[in-house]
């Protein structure tokens, strides 16, 4: 009998940890704070509401700026946060996971992905000639004003650079990316968002941007080609030929950055306030029929399950929602 009263109470231990990740009470009163990239701002707004039908008392504040300038209000700022969604995964793991003596995240997982264009006002002088194959020449124009965001702060920022480079090697045109980068550096801003204000009033030709974001706000764009429009896994490989330096996680230290497909990651960090509450929101996020299906209609579509090497640190019920890597044989 005392057996069987053990694993009973065992049993109940565990529903009962269970159900505190997974349920929340209609009316206890919560905030959940979100640090987000800035290309997430509309479907994160649409995530959110629909969230707060199902939990109408659990209040969300969202903060977007570039990703990386979201990670660095936690490590360096020691901001509150219960989510940080960011625009390349890799953030996530450069200045949160991987900074020993101390972790700020134990895990991440990747769920929608993206790729660069330009974009630009559908009555722009632009419209009608510029085109996948011509862009270099026309963003060289004294006439033309284009902007890009900041490398250092946001992953669209050193992607645009990531692009200049691989078209350099794709068009066959040697100094090209030094050419364009060296260009219109004075309407480089800190996120790509704040480039929208600047293209609106006529102060830009055009922007390189996220084709989620031109889609969202009704842009022309041009589509890149694929081998350099960071979108595709079957062009991984050139990707990886094209490189950035970047600030890293401390002062006075940096990174390189090789160019590789555009994917989104997400995580809940280590000084989270409310990590159940976190939990309840990536689950409804990461759901296909719920967030994913949100994203999906604004462009970024759920790569949901994808494999990570932080599988194992992954809170149970979330899971569902990731694949470990394969071990090689032998380990």
């Amino acid at each position: 009998m005392s057996r069987m009263l053990k694993a009973m109470l065992i049993c109940a231990l565990v529903v009962s940890g269970s159900a505190r990740a997974t349920a929340r009470p209609r009316g206890a009163k919560s905030k959940l704070i979100i640090f987000h990239a800035g290309s997430l701002a509309v479907p994160f707004q649409q995530v959110s509401k629909e969230f707060n039908k199902l939990y109408p008392n659990v209040n969300i504040v969202r903060e977007a700026a570039g990703s990386r300038i979201c990670a660095r209000k936690i490590t360096a700022l020691s901001k509150a946060c219960d989510v940080l969604a960011c625009a390349d995964y890799t953030v996530i793991e450069t200045l949160l996971i991987n900074t020993a003596p101390r972790r700020h995240a134990d895990w991440l997982i990747k769920f929608a992905s993206n790729e660069m264009v330009i974009a630009f006002r559908d009555d722009s002088h632009l419209a009608g000639q510029i085109d996948k194959d011509n862009w270099p020449d026309v963003l060289m124009r004294k006439n033309v004003a284009f902007g890009r965001s900041d490398p250092n702060a946001d992953p669209c920022g050193y992607r645009s650079v990531l692009v200049a480079k691989l078209a350099e090697r794709f068009y066959n045109k040697p100094g090209l990316a030094a050419r364009v980068l060296a260009k219109d550096r004075r309407y480089i801003r800190p996120k790509e968002v704040d480039l929208l204000a600047l293209l609106e009033v006529g102060e830009l030709d055009c922007i390189f941007i996220y084709r989620s974001v031109a889609e969202q706000h009704k842009l022309k764009y041009v589509t890149l080609p694929d081998k350099i429009n960071l979108k595709s896994e079957s062009h991984a490989e050139f990707y990886r030929t094209a490189s950035i330096r970047l600030t890293g996680s401390k002062p006075g230290t940096f990174i390189t950055k090789r160019g590789e497909p555009i994917i989104y990651g997400v995580t809940i960090p280590n000084n989270a306030p409310d990590p159940e509450l976190a939990e309840l929101f990536l689950k409804f996020l990461l759901s296909p029929d719920k967030g994913g299906k949100i994203l999906a209609k604004n462009g970024q579509a759920s790569v949901v399950p994808s494999r990570t090497k932080t599988y194992e640190k992954i809170p149970m019920s979330l899971k569902t929602f990731a694949r470990p890597y394969k071990q090689k044989a032998g380990k």
